[in-house]
């Protein structure tokens, strides 16, 4: 499913690039526990261990030149047709994201166990690995690309946390009336074992619909490691009000990052809840998908700025993107190139600092797209006569 807008977004002229876009969200992704016995968790561990050997199996022959469809009926060879055909959609994925970063695919090392099946409507909603129930998973030992009905399978116990067990429930009975299909994804992390369930979208938001926003305001988010900035402005790009949630802790020494990451989400809540009973209907983010290298200002903290550079800013974009359709906000992408440079260079004339004056750009840059073309150009030139 696409959300679709009633208006379609304003672009920009110059070069030809789309300046400004709407996600395409399909899928939302929840996370559980998985609980399995001595017996059984060799077994899965196993699973897990072939998994992996056959994704950098298939990366390596795909960086070769050689056809997804040959691929797969190599890596079917050692594992079942299903799994396979995850591995060779995984393994593509990181071909390509290593190309994009000029890296070299065939060197591509994958350091944990995982498992991955996608979803499929005519096998109650995934082929290997299936709820049974809220409680209750099933993950299919069927491997060595033997035919057949599935007869072997590893019985595990589910748990996920109490407010989506109404929402997996209502996914285990469609799924099982082969009416939606959910991925699944099966990962170890330092001892514990980890259900990644991604359910359609609509489905996620009928459980957890926070409201229905219908005001005229336009909210932008600028993130960054340490605070996130939202500058609230009018359909005529006059600033309303602006906002900032800091939390400079977490690039401290010896931080844990999962608290640093529930920080980051919770002040993200906050300005998005704040905007909502503020007259915001449009959300507008930086399309981070947009940016290979971010730039990183350093400081005289080592541990500071390596936290800093490893802050998964698209991560955050994409749980931000979820959390806007909870209030049904209009979302758009913007792309975010040169605008931290020209904040930098106007920030003094709003008296406002430069993470600000970027949000605030990149409500202009979706608002009015020429008004935004003539400051980067006189900031350019500017540039220009300096050299």
């Amino acid at each position: 499913m696409v959300y679709k807008y009633t208006h379609p977004p304003p672009t920009f002229e110059g070069g030809g690039i789309m300046d400004v876009r709407t996600p395409k969200i399909d899928y939302a992704t929840i996370t559980g526990r998985i609980y399995v016995c001595n017996e059984s968790y060799q077994r899965l561990v196993y699973l897990a261990y072939r998994f992996r050997k056959a994704v950098v199996k298939a990366t390596r022959m795909l960086a070769k030149g050689l056809s997804k469809d040959y691929v797969e009926k190599v890596i079917t060879e050692d594992l079942n047709q299903g799994y396979a055909k995850s591995v060779v959609d995984i393994a593509k994925l990181m071909v390509k994201g290593a190309e994009y970063h000029d890296s070299n695919p065939l060197k591509i090392k994958v350091k944990k166990l995982f498992i991955a099946s996608k979803g499929n409507s005519i096998f109650k909603g995934n082929r290997n690995i299936r709820l049974v129930s809220s409680d209750k998973l099933s993950v299919s030992y069927h491997l060595n690309g033997r035919s057949g009905i599935h007869s072997e399978w590893i019985e595990c116990e589910a748990r996920f946390g109490e407010e989506y067990i109404p929402l997996v429930n209502e996914v285990v009975e469609k799924a099982i009336n082969k009416e939606l299909s959910y991925d699944t994804r099966i990962l170890f992390r330092n001892g514990k074992i980890y259900l990644h369930l991604s359910i359609p979208i609509e489905l996620y938001i009928k459980h957890f619909k926070k409201g229905d926003a219908k005001g005229d305001n336009i909210a932008c988010f600028d993130f960054n490691s340490d605070r996130i900035n939202m500058v609230i402005i009018d359909k005529q790009g006059v600033i309303r009000e602006t906002r900032t949630e800091r939390f400079g802790e977490v690039n401290s020494p010896n931080y844990p990052r999962n608290k640093a990451w529930t920080l980051r989400l919770q002040a993200l809540g906050k300005l998005l809840n704040y905007a909502y009973h503020h007259n915001v209907s449009t959300v507008v983010y930086e399309d981070l998908f947009k940016i290979k290298r971010r730039r990183i200002k350093k400081t005289k903290s080592r541990n500071g700025n390596r936290k800093a550079s490893n802050f998964p800013k698209k991560k955050l974009l994409q749980h931000a993107i979820t959390m806007a359709l909870k209030y049904n906000f209009k979302v758009y992408l913007v792309n975010p190139s040169y605008i931290s440079r020209l904040a930098e260079k106007i920030k003094n004339a709003f008296c406002l600092d430069k993470h600000t004056v970027s949000a605030y750009l990149l409500g202009l840059r979706y608002l009015n797209p020429e008004t935004y073309k003539k400051l980067l150009d006189r900031d350019i030139q500017k540039l220009l006569l300096n050299q």
